[in-house]
């Protein structure tokens, strides 16, 4: 029997109030505190090298493993330099399997690099490890970014999204806590537990309906929207089914009359890689990697890593070391502040706050060491005075402004602004270029200081954010609360996302746009 689409179909469905919005919202909160759990893991592997430097320096006498200056600078760096080569191929692994057995089975290769860690006693083996952890971390960007994007309501994923930063800080966190009294072999041990833990809690939250109804495993798209809906039943969500049939072009294949929406034909591999030349691709693939640059050359991704010396240089009144710790949990504070803010002012406001902050900070710090004379990374030829807290406070204060938007912008956009067709392979490009300009930003860093000395790198920091809240006040839409199929119509052409905040479950304009079709 042929199901027209019309408002007939209403019977289906309970209304959005039958359900509170608590229990809506929770199974969507679970699914991603699970996905949330794998990149905790993923933040293990990066502040891992911080407490595995130390100890392999020739300092530790009981250590088997004892590396020069040159192969401890590869400690750092080796598994970023992997991450891009994974996220190349992110896509391609995740689209055939699914987003949730590619969490799944990255868990794999996490798991045997730890034991790899642990059970080590020559250099090789070490490096082995690192790299293993690298390139798994580029494999998991495109699963983890398309399953938030796909399994949320729209008013939901700005503020889930911007959670997987703060799990990946945790991650780093942990590890500086951990090494802090135990020896790096018995870290590396502890931290098996979490890709089992990872993988074993997958096993209970369902595949993204987008990926399901894509596969024509149309009961069990049901299955898994009635799950994330709040554990209702498949009649009450049999109208969002049938709108993301719609949308992906089977509606036809449901026994849905709608001649507005033909199927989608199954694409040759050159068809699928002509989608990628496409406007619906590259323009939003263009905002996405203006983010990333913007987010790494603001200058927290190098204070990040070289905030030891920095702060040595700049004499803070902390210990170098405590207040780089301060500086972790500050960023993780901007983190849970972005977590909070974003539903209510946007992402685009929310990215204005936090470019023009961290310049405003930068800019004071570079004023700073122009005034005090420091032109270099020396701590050595400083001398004590009263105002030593300045840069201090503004370097810390960047750190919470950079990661109260902008250092989580990117993350977001990638999971929400590309179609279905191209989001997988698309996360993982985006992935790619965002760890290239992190590798490029901290590779320069100490070549631009010899240049044009500590306070232009400042400079350039600040110009480099003023700039971007400029550029982004043109090309970025507000995408806070809108469906992903509306935010797909917008890079289309086919209609133009307005700047206001979508509060509500609910996106008006999608609901009028389907009303027209009806």
């Amino acid at each position: 029997m042929v199901i027209k689409s019309d408002k007939t179909l209403s019977p289906f469905a309970a209304p959005a109030e039958s359900r509170s919005s608590l229990r809506q919202a929770l199974p969507q909160i679970l699914a991603v505190c699970v996905k949330n759990v794998l990149l905790l893991g993923f933040g293990m592997t990066l502040g891992f090298p911080t407490i595995l430097i130390p100890s392999l320096s020739g300092n530790v006498p009981d250590e088997p493993i004892s590396l020069g200056q040159e192969a401890i600078s590869w400690i750092g760096s080796i598994n970023l330099i992997c991450v891009p080569v994974g996220c190349l191929l992110s896509g391609a692994v995740t689209q055939p399997i699914g987003r949730k057995r590619a969490m799944q089975l990255v868990n794999i290769p996490f798991l045997t690099a730890w034991l790899l860690f642990y059970f080590s006693n020559d250099v090789w083996q070490i490096f082995l490890a690192l790299c293993i952890t690298g390139f798994t971390g580029g494999l998991l960007e495109a699963p983890v970014l398309t399953y938030v994007a796909e399994i949320t309501q729209p008013h939901l994923r700005g503020m889930l999204s911007s959670t997987s930063t703060m799990a990946v800080i945790l991650g780093m966190l942990s590890q500086f806590l951990l090494g802090t009294f135990l020896a790096w072999r018995v870290v590396a041990f502890c931290n098996c537990v979490v890709p089992v833990l990872a993988f074993t809690l997958l096993i209970f939250v369902p595949e993204t309906p987008i990926w399901l109804i894509s596969k024509n495993r149309y009961l069990d798209a049901r299955k898994s929207i009635s799950w994330l809906r709040g554990w209702t039943s498949l009649n009450e969500i049999e109208l969002e089914f049938q709108e993301l049939c719609r949308q992906l072009g089977k509606a036809n294949e449901i026994g849905i009359e709608d001649p507005a929406t033909p199927t989608i034909p199954t694409l040759s591999k050159v068809e699928q890689l002509k989608l990628f030349t496409k406007k619906n691709f590259w323009w939003p693939y263009a905002i996405v990697s203006l983010s990333f640059f913007l987010s790494h050359f603001n200058g927290i991704g190098t204070l990040q890593t070289y905030s030891i010396k920095i702060f040595a240089t700049l004499r803070s009144p902390i210990d170098k070391y405590y207040a780089t710790v301060i500086l972790g949990i500050v960023e993780l504070l901007g983190c849970v502040a972005c977590v909070t803010l974003v539903h209510f002012i946007g992402k685009r406001v929310i990215n204005f706050i936090s470019l023009i902050g961290s310049g405003c900070c930068f800019f004071i710090v570079a004023i700073y060491s122009y005034v005090a004379e420091i032109e270099y990374l020396d701590a050595s030829s400083r001398k004590e005075d009263k105002y030593n807290w300045i840069p201090t406070f503004f370097l810390i204060s960047s750190a919470f402004l950079s990661y109260l938007g902008i250092r989580i912008l990117p993350w977001i956009l990638t999971g929400e602004v590309f179609s279905n067709e191209t989001r997988a392979t698309a996360s993982g490009l985006s992935g790619a270029i965002g760890y290239i300009f992190g590798f490029f930003a901290n590779k320069v860093f100490l070549s631009m200081i010899s240049i044009i000395t500590l306070p232009g790198t400042f400079w350039f920091n600040s110009a480099i954010s003023f700039l971007g809240a400029i550029l982004l006040y043109f090309f970025l839409p507000e995408t806070e609360g809108k469906t992903l199929y509306a935010i797909t119509e917008h890079f289309l052409g086919n209609n133009k996302l307005d700047n206001k905040v979508q509060r509500t479950g609910i996106d008006n304009k999608a609901f009028e746009l389907e009303e027209s079709r009806v």
